[in-house]
């Protein structure tokens, strides 16, 4: 409704509904009025000119016995047949009305009848009396004198006049009922009708003044409204579902966040008081206090930026997608792993394969697998990484991972019972699933098939070769 009016644009959305109804409805009553008048009006003519062309015959012994009378020749007065007016005229343009009847004066038209030049004529006029009138004046000629006169006979146009104006009137009456009835009626389809939608406002309202995401609307049909309320209640349920995690997310980072922070803490004050007693700490308890402490550090630090990573405005939008050998970035992530675990033996038989990522991402899910696999091996144990057809599987020789707890490896700071002595947020696995679903790709870890440990499987879609001009 940008186009109405700005009187139009200020109004409630029901009222200009139910102005706009009755407006419509004016149209339709007033069109519908004009053509009834009109086809009234055409027809009350049509029957009036037909009346006066079907009146009763004039015949010559009347026009004599009329002339007379006219004439003053003592003969009784001719009346007019019926309801109609009667005179007769000659060439001259001398007119002679039967008694009642009051003189029309003659046209150019009628005199051409008179003279014997044309058939009929049918035409309006005004009577002595000023009375509009409707008139139709045909030739006669009296035998055997072969004088030629015009007949013209005439009724009142009011016929028509009078029943089309008490029609007019009854229109507008009828039509003022109609469109007063057609607003009423448009005011209470508009309440009725956009009962949902002040449903919908009003919970939009409580939702914005209490923060209550758990307020929900009813829907019935498939119509807009109903597919309106549904949207509704489908967005505040992801907002609560979103509000609950990121509640969740600051309680679970809360959590920790306070054991590095803890342990910190309590080593420091240890160092701390050893300087204000005096009483020094045994070398070797020192050293092992400030590893103690450089790892907390690193392990806080890691978990920070795990944090960032998951808290960035894009996080939920994948980057610049390139072209990338995934076998080269699995060759990068095992030189990192090979550091990280010197005394694990690493296999590798990696294929070509190239596939549409984020180059920094990716790069970082897989080192997130193998480091999850450094991490979980146990002392000279194996490693096998293979990368065929597009699908990557890191095997470890590990303690492996309950079939009970597998569907919550990917959930954020999800941390088995049994690896919470090892250092590590709980947020690496969600950060790689995370980038691989946002490359196409599928991520899944299942249970060695031949011994113990753990595969991590990892399949993104892409080709042997790179596409022309990569």
């Amino acid at each position: 409704m940008t186009g109405l009016p700005r009187p139009l644009r200020a109004l409630p959305l029901r009222s200009r509904l139910a102005l706009l109804v009755a407006l419509a409805v004016a149209v339709a009553v007033a069109a519908v009025a004009a053509a009834c008048w009109f086809v009234t009006q055409e027809q009350l003519e049509s029957r009036l000119d037909s009346s006066l062309r079907n009146s009763p015959e004039v015949d010559a012994s009347l026009v004599r016995d009329l002339l007379a009378s006219c004439r003053g020749a003592g003969r009784e007065p001719v009346r007019s047949p019926g309801s109609y007016t009667l005179q007769i005229i000659d060439a001259s343009g001398t007119v002679c009305a039967a008694p009642g009847s009051t003189r029309i004066e003659p046209t150019g038209t009628d005199l051409t009848v008179a003279a014997g030049n044309r058939r009929d004529v049918l035409h309006s006029a005004t009577d002595a009396d000023g009375q509009k009138m409707r008139v139709y004046t045909y030739g006669l000629e009296l035998r055997p004198s072969g004088e030629h006169y015009a007949v013209s006979v005439a009724r009142p146009e009011s016929e028509v006049t009078d029943p089309l104006s008490t029609l007019a009137w009854v229109l507008v009456l009828v039509s003022g009922v109609g469109v007063l009835g057609a607003g009423a009626a448009g005011l209470w389809i508009a309440r009725t009708g956009l009962r949902p939608v002040d449903e919908l406002t009003h919970a939009v309202e409580h939702v914005a003044r209490t923060e209550d995401l758990t307020v929900r609307i009813p829907a019935e049909g498939e119509d807009e409204i109903a597919r309106l309320s549904r949207s509704f209640n489908s967005m505040t349920s992801s907002l609560a579902t979103s509000r609950d995690r990121q509640a969740q997310l600051i309680a679970d980072a809360g959590h920790e966040l306070r054991t590095p922070l803890t342990s910190l803490r309590t080593n420091i004050e240890l160092l701390a008081r050893s300087d204000e007693t005096g009483r020094a700490i045994p070398p070797e308890d020192r050293k092992a206090l400030l590893a103690s402490v450089t790892a907390q550090m690193t392990e806080l630090a890691a978990l920070i930026g795990d944090l960032q990573e998951l808290s960035r405005p894009d996080a939920a939008q994948p980057g610049p997608l390139q072209v990338v050998a995934l076998h080269d970035i699995t060759r990068t992530a095992l030189r990192r792993a090979r550091l990280r675990g010197p005394e694990l033996t690493i296999t590798a038989e990696l294929a070509p394969w190239y596939v549409r990522a984020e180059p920094a991402a990716l790069e970082r899910a897989v080192v997130n697998v193998l480091d999850n696999a450094v991490k979980f091996s146990p002392p000279r144990a194996t490693i096998d990484v293979r990368l065929h057809r597009g699908e990557l599987t890191v095997r470890d020789h590990g303690p492996g991972i309950p079939a009970e707890e597998l569907p919550h490896v990917f959930e954020r700071f999800w941390r088995s019972p049994s690896a919470r002595q090892l250092p590590g947020s709980g947020l690496g696995l969600s950060i790689v699933a995370r980038t691989i679903h946002q490359a196409g790709g599928e991520i899944a870890l299942r249970p060695a098939d031949d011994g113990d440990g753990t595969v991590a499987s990892v399949r993104l879609p892409g080709a042997p070769q790179p596409p022309p001009g990569h």
